[in-house]
């Protein structure tokens, strides 16, 4: 059975874990409709992408 060879100090155990936290998404708002979107996603209401047409927009 694995058994540690000794005991890991709480800060050594918060400095592995300061990475494992999660990240709040970063929302812009949209230049031509004005709605919030992703930074580098599409815009799924107009389905325009830096200024060119991508999908067919929704209704």
């Amino acid at each position: 059975m694995a058994v540690p060879k000794s005991k890991i100090s709480n800060s050594r155990r918060g400095m592995r874990r300061a990475h494992d936290r999660l990240t709040a998404t970063n929302y812009v708002e949209d230049q031509d409709s004005g709605e919030l979107r992703r930074q580098h996603h599409i815009d799924l209401k107009s389905g325009m992408y830096r200024g060119r047409q991508v999908l067919t927009p929704k209704d």
